[in-house]
């Protein structure tokens, strides 16, 4: 299997898990108004599955370091595979509220507190398991996307005061998505021996592995979780699964291409663990935040014709994401 040999080759990786996970959800920003997000979540999922198999059946098994998919997954304990699985559906509960809460407050609000919560707490978890990079570097890192965090929330407040009411359901929403998205990580790297992916222990899983049966609780879990928002929708009138089946393909693709755009991230960070630790690579994967942000602000303008205090707030909440991520790339030295 493909394995990364260096540490900046590592946080190469973590970049790329930045731009795929602060970028998938412009694909529901597509479909929002077409397609009611319980019906694109579906698709979503279902990407994720296809790319984490796909990948697991290419990268996961060329090479002679590691073992192969076929192999990895048939000697896995049932202690790792239920605990790659729950990780799966803790992450998909999660990300299912951020998808809500994009859709009612935006890219630039949702993933700021979400994912920037998210990213506070799952570093400190994280680090607990492995204590891998300097803690200071790290910490110090952490401590500037919380301040982000908060001019993010200061310049929403006055966008709201003075433009429209604020969307409150959209910040509950993001900061419980938050709270549950800092622990899924924990799950699935506890399913991998991060200290040899070139001779992992046995019992233990790849990160090729790993993601597939991560990508397989958050389908399982999706058949509980969003059945039952579609049911009881937090926002518009109940749906069905002849709503998702008479969808147009294109629509379809759009929550495939969604899913597929989130899986490569995913599995990037995983293979980029092992090279430059849980709590670093889970920490820069979540500087997904910067990314989404630069697209709500910038790109779908989530923040037109706001006053221009509110417009230095947000440039003090990039420059802050920006430090903190860079301490925290510092702490892998």
């Amino acid at each position: 299997m493909f394995i990364i040999q260096s540490y900046p080759l590592a946080i190469l990786f973590c970049f790329i898990t930045m731009l795929c996970w602060g970028s998938w959800a412009n694909t529901q920003k597509l479909s929002a108004g077409k397609w009611p997000f319980e019906l694109f979540y579906w698709d979503y999922v279902l990407g994720i599955l296809a790319f984490s198999l796909l990948a697991a059946f290419t990268m996961g098994s060329i090479g002679t370091e590691g073992r192969p998919f076929l192999q990895d997954i048939q000697q896995v304990s049932t202690a790792n595979f239920l605990s790659a699985l729950t990780g799966g559906a803790l992450f998909n509960l999660a990300n299912m509220l951020l998808t809500a809460a994009i859709a009612i407050a935006g890219m630039s609000v949702a993933f700021p507190v979400g994912i920037g919560l998210a990213l506070i707490i799952g570093v400190v978890v994280n680090y607990s398991g492995t204590e891998s990079g300097d803690p200071l570097l790290l910490f110090s890192g952490v401590a500037l996307v919380a301040f982000a965090i908060v001019l993010n929330a200061v310049a929403y407040g006055k966008k709201s005061t003075n433009s429209q009411k604020p969307a409150t359901k959209g910040i509950i929403l993001s900061v419980i998505a938050g709270l549950l998205m800092s622990f899924f990580y924990k799950f699935i790297a506890a399913s991998m021996d991060l200290e040899n992916f070139q001779q992992p222990a046995a019992e233990k899983m790849t990160p090729y592995s790993a993601s597939v049966v991560f990508a397989l609780g958050i389908v399982l879990s999706n058949l509980f979780f969003n059945s039952y928002l579609m049911k009881k929708p937090l926002s518009g009138t109940p749906l069905s699964y002849r709503d998702y089946f008479s969808g147009r393909f294109s629509i379809h693709l759009i929550g495939l291409a969604g899913g597929a755009i989130w899986a490569l991230g995913n599995l990037f960070n995983l293979v980029a663990a092992g090279k430059a630790g849980a709590a670093i690579s889970y920490g820069l994967g979540q500087g997904a935040t910067l990314v989404a942000a630069i697209w709500g602000v910038y790109i779908w303008k989530e923040f037109s014709g706001s006053p221009p205090f509110v417009k230095k707030l947000i440039s003090a909440m990039f420059l802050c994401f920006i430090a903190g991520l860079a301490l925290v790339i510092a702490a892998g030295r």
